[in-house]
């Protein structure tokens, strides 16, 4: 184990007794015991507030606090809805990542994907047709999100995952899919069966083509074009 010290007693405690994901620490009263921690119990709340927020601990009345297994995106998350509650073009700059990232990783994700994904990602694009072509018209915002995070769902790399993960978790608070219209939602969904149809095909060279074709439609998306013009609020969901 590398040996880095955090600026948090708490998680430097955590990592030198070697808990592991699902394990119970100490009660507070225990973690500001001299033996353990020693340090108030303020302390220690304000420590573990901290690592909650961070998504490594998880606080529950009945069953004390546990580690969780690693995830990047809440340490992202927090971050950058921050940003984006100062300032809404920060979406622009992180769509831009998000778009590098995916084509970087692009043929090594499609090369990971079994038969059973690539039955998922299609199951997923007949659901967002259903939702289109309903006589209630739905906005298909659970399928959309499903689909690209789905297509990197094997890429064991944290890091990548949690940044796309953020990224969609941004998308749907900034509230792209609402005030798309329908011509909008149905050209979205062509491209994401042309890129799956490449991937079944193992052209996965040809399906990256179609997916950054895909992307540039979002600068044509009314809600980026209001964005654009400082004339775009954003959703509450960002700020809670």
């Amino acid at each position: 184990m590398a040996d880095i010290e955090l600026e948090s007693d708490l998680l430097n405690y955590i990592i030198k007794h070697g808990f592991q994901p699902g394990d119970r620490l100490p009660t507070i009263s225990e973690l500001q015991d001299p033996n353990n921690l020693g340090i108030s119990v303020s302390k220690v709340r304000e420590q573990l507030e901290v690592a909650r927020a961070l998504g490594l601990v998880e606080v529950r009345s009945k069953t004390g606090t546990r580690l969780k297994e690693y995830s990047f995106t809440p340490a992202v998350r927090l971050s950058l809805f921050y940003a984006l509650a100062t300032d809404l073009h920060f979406f622009e700059q992180f769509s831009a990542l998000r778009t590098h990232l995916e084509v970087s990783f692009w043929n090594e994700a499609c090369s990971r994907l079994t038969a059973d994904d690539l039955a998922d990602l299609r199951q997923t694009i007949v659901a967002a047709r259903v939702k289109l072509s309903s006589q209630w018209i739905r906005i298909p915002s659970e399928e959309h999100r499903a689909f690209h995070l789905g297509i990197f769902r094997r890429l064991e790399n944290p890091f990548v995952l949690g940044l796309l993960e953020a990224y969609w978790d941004a998308y749907e608070a900034v509230e792209l899919n609402r005030y798309a219209d329908y011509a909008y939602h149905t050209t979205v969904w062509d491209y994401h069966e042309r890129i799956l149809d490449a991937i079944c095909a193992g052209d996965f060279d040809a399906a990256r083509a179609a997916f950054m074709e895909h992307t540039r439609l979002l600068r044509h998306q009314p809600r980026m074009q209001g964005m654009e013009n400082g004339a775009v609020a954003l959703s509450s969901e960002v700020t809670e």
